[in-house]
C-alpha cells in the first residue's frame, strides 16, 4: 500500500446492518480501510449497501435498524453496537458525511455563507474572516455568501456543502454520490476540488459512486459491493482493468464509453439495422406502372423550432435571464437527436417549451407543421390550449422519485395517461408489459419500486399517448450503470416498435453517443455546434465542445485542435 501514512485514517471491520428479524443483512460483515492523502472509491448498484455502510460508519444509521462492527477513526476505536458519545464527538471533527443532494442538505432559509460554519463564532469580524476563508477554499466568490441555496447552481450548492463539511477540519470525508446529475465539466471541477482539498488537508477521501469512469480517474483504492457484501477490492487500476469477480466484469461491460467501437449495436440490438431516412436528400424517386419517374417530396419534420427565445424575469428585481437565445432546429420522424451542454445551457427549457410547460417569448415552435403549437411571438394561447395541441409529444423527466404521484397506484397513473389520449384505460397492463414489468405492479405504489422500476413506469406513462416525439430529459442520470444500460436498451426497442422520434437530453457524452444519430451542443441558451454524432464527437469544431470532451473521465483529447466558439 503506497499510502502517505502507514496508519489508516479510517478502518472499519465486520460492519453489519440489518432489519430486525430479516434473513438477509443490508450490510454484511464489510471491512474497508482509507488512508490519509488517498481516495477510496466504493462502487456498486443501487441497493448494494454503499450509502448504508457510510451512514453507519458515521453513526447515522436510520432508526429501527440493528448495526454492529468496529470503527477506528484517527486512532479512536469505537464499537458501533455501543458507540456512546465517542462517535458523536468525532462526527464533524473526525469524520464527515457529505450527502448526495446539496439542495436538500442545505437549509433553504439560511444564507450560504452562514451555513459554511461548523461552530458558532461570537465575534463578527472572526465570523466574516472564517466565511471568506471557506469561500476561497472551495472556489466561490464573495457574492455567494449572501445568496440562498435556491439562487445558486447545482455546482455552487455542492461547493457550499463541501465548505460546510470541511469547516470542522475532519480527517475523513465521505462523499456520497457528490456529482450525480451535474454536467460533465462541473462534475470534473467538483471532484478535482475534493482531490485537491484531500491532499492539501492530508485527509482520507471516501468517494461513493456508480460511475466507473470517475472511479478510474479519481480513485486510488476501490471496494466493489453487491447486495450488502464486498465482492472485490484492491487498487483501482488493477480491479477495473483486470477484474476477478464476474459482477465487476458485468459492471464494466455495462459502462457506456465515448471511445472505442460504436456501442449502439450492442446496446440497441437490431434497433439500428434499418438506416434512418437521410434528411439531406431532397426527395425520393418513384416509378409508376408506365415507367414514368417522379420526385416525391420528403416527409416534413415532425418538430420545427425557429429562433426560439425564452426569458425568465425576477419578480423582485429587473434582472432577466435569457434561457433560450434564438434556438432553431428540426426533428425528423423516427430520428434520434441528442442535446448536450452544461447546466444553464437551455436544454431543459427547450424541452419544457416543446412539451408546452413554458411559453416562449419569441420565435416559433411547431409540432407537425400543419398543427401550430406556438404560431409566433405574439401568441396568447392558453395553457390548456398548449397542452391540448402538444399531444404528439411525451416526456420522461430526470428524477423517477418525483415524477410519479406518490399517492396514486401505478394503475391509476397509467389509466389517467391513457384516458388523456382517448385510449382504453384497460390497456394499462399492456403498457407494463411493454416496459418489461409484471402486470401485478399495477397495484403497487411508487414507494414500493426501485429507481429503475419507477423510470420504467414513467416511460410507460409517456408512451401511453402514442407520441410522435419522446423527450428524455436526463432520464438515466440518477441510475446506476447496469440499470442505466437496461433503460437505454428499452428506449431503443420502444423507438423501433412505436416509431417515435427521440430527443435525448443528457450531460453524459457517452450516453449521447449511444442514443443519438445527430448531436446538438448548447451553451448559454444557443446552439454552438451540431452534426452527426460520431463525426462531432471525433472532430469537434468549436472550443466549447472540445472542453466538454476534455472533461469526460479517461478520454484523451490531446489531438483536438483549439478553435474559438462561434454562433
Amino acid at each position: 500500500m503506497n499510502s502517505s501514512s502507514s496508519v489508516p485514517a479510517l478502518a472499519a471491520s465486520h460492519v453489519t446492518v440489518r432489519v430486525p428479524g430479516a434473513e438477509r443483512a443490508l450490510v454484511s460483515d464489510v471491512d474497508i480501510t482509507a488512508y490519509a492523502g488517498r481516495t477510496l472509491v466504493i462502487v456498486g448498484e443501487s441497493g448494494a449497501g454503499k450509502s448504508m455502510l457510510a451512514r453507519t460508519i458515521c453513526g447515522l444509521t436510520p432508526a429501527g435498524l440493528e448495526h454492529s462492527g468496529i470503527v477506528t477513526i484517527h486512532g479512536e476505536t469505537i464499537d458501533l453496537a455501543n458507540p456512546g458519545e465517542k462517535l458523536r464527538s468525532l462526527r464533524g471533527s473526525g469524520i464527515v458525511w457529505l450527502p448526495q443532494d446539496p439542495f436538500t442538505s442545505l437549509s433553504p432559509t439560511q444564507r450560504a455563507g452562514d451555513q459554511m460554519l461548523a461552530h458558532r463564532i461570537r465575534r463578527r469580524v472572526d465570523k466574516e474572516k472564517r466565511i471568506r476563508e471557506r469561500l476561497t477554499e472551495v472556489g466561490l466568490d464573495e457574492r455567494v455568501r449572501r445568496a440562498f441555496p435556491h439562487e445558486l447552481s447545482g455546482g455552487m450548492r455542492q461547493r457550499v456543502a463541501i465548505g460546510a463539511a470541511l469547516d470542522a477540519e475532519p480527517s475523513v470525508l465521505i462523499a456520497d454520490e457528490p456529482t450525480t446529475a451535474l454536467d460533465v465539466t462541473t462534475q470534473r471541477d467538483i471532484l478535482t476540488l475534493l482531490t485537491d482539498l484531500r491532499s492539501k488537508r492530508h485527509m482520507a477521501l471516501v468517494l461513493i459512486t456508480h460511475d466507473l469512469a470517475l472511479a478510474r480517474e479519481f480513485g486510488d483504492d476501490i471496494v466493489v459491493m453487491r447486495a450488502g457484501e464486498v465482492v472485490e477490492s484492491g487498487h483501482v487500476g488493477l480491479v477495473l482493468v483486470h477484474p476477478r469477480a464476474e459482477y465487476t466484469k458485468a459492471l464494466a461491460q455495462a459502462e457506456p464509453r465515448i471511445d472505442g467501437p460504436d456501442p449502439r449495436a450492442h446496446s440497441c440490438g437490431d434497433v439500428r439495422e434499418s438506416p434512418l431516412p437521410d434528411t439531406e436528400k431532397s426527395s425520393d424517386i418513384h416509378e409508376d406502372e408506365a415507367g414514368v419517374t417522379t420526385a416525391i417530396p420528403p416527409r416534413p419534420p415532425i418538430a420545427v423550432v425557429e429562433n426560439l427565445v425564452k426569458i425568465f424575469r425576477s419578480a423582485r428585481s429587473r434582472d432577466a435571464h435569457v434561457a433560450l437565445d434564438g434556438v432553431s432546429l428540426d426533428i425528423q420522424a423516427g430520428e434520434s437527436v441528442g442535446i448536450v451542454g452544461e447546466s444553464g445551457s437551455g436544454k431543459t427549457t427547450l424541452a419544457r417549451c416543446l412539451i408546452g410547460l413554458e411559453t416562449p417569448d419569441g420565435g416559433s415552435l411547431r409540432i407537425q407543421p400543419s398543427r401550430p403549437l406556438i404560431s409566433d411571438s405574439s401568441s396568447k394561447a392558453s395553457g390548456r390550449g398548449r397542452r391540448r395541441t402538444a399531444g404528439p409529444v411525451g416526456i420522461v423527466f430526470q428524477n423517477p422519485y418525483s415524477a410519479l404521484n406518490p399517492a396514486l397506484r401505478i394503475e391509476q397513473s397509467l389509466t389517467e395517461a391513457l384516458g388523456a389520449a382517448g385510449r382504453d384505460g384497460a390497456r394499462a397492463g399492456d403498457l407494463l408489459e411493454q416496459v418489461d414489468l409484471p402486470v401485478d405492479y399495477l397495484k403497487r405504489f411508487p414507494s414500493e419500486l426501485s429507481g429503475g422500476e419507477r423510470q420504467r413506469i414513467a416511460i410507460a406513462r409517456a408512451i401511453a399517448t402514442q407520441p410522435e416525439l419522446l423527450i428524455c430529459d436526463e432520464a438515466v442520470s440518477a441510475l446506476d450503470v447496469s440499470v442505466q444500460a437496461q433503460i437505454l436498451r428499452l428506449l431503443c426497442r420502444l423507438q423501433q416498435i412505436e416509431g417515435f422520434a427521440l430527443l435525448f437530453i443528457t450531460h453524459d457524452l457517452a450516453v449521447a453517443r449511444q442514443m443519438s444519430d445527430r448531436l446538438i451542443v448548447m451553451k448559454d441558451g444557443y446552439i454552438v455546434e451540431e452534426g452527426k454524432t460520431a463525426q462531432l464527437l471525433s472532430s469537434p469544431r468549436v472550443e466549447y465542445t472540445q472542453r466538454l470532451l476534455a472533461a469526460v473521465p479517461g478520454v484523451d483529447t490531446s489531438p483536438l485542435s483549439s478553435s474559438g466558439d462561434h454562433r
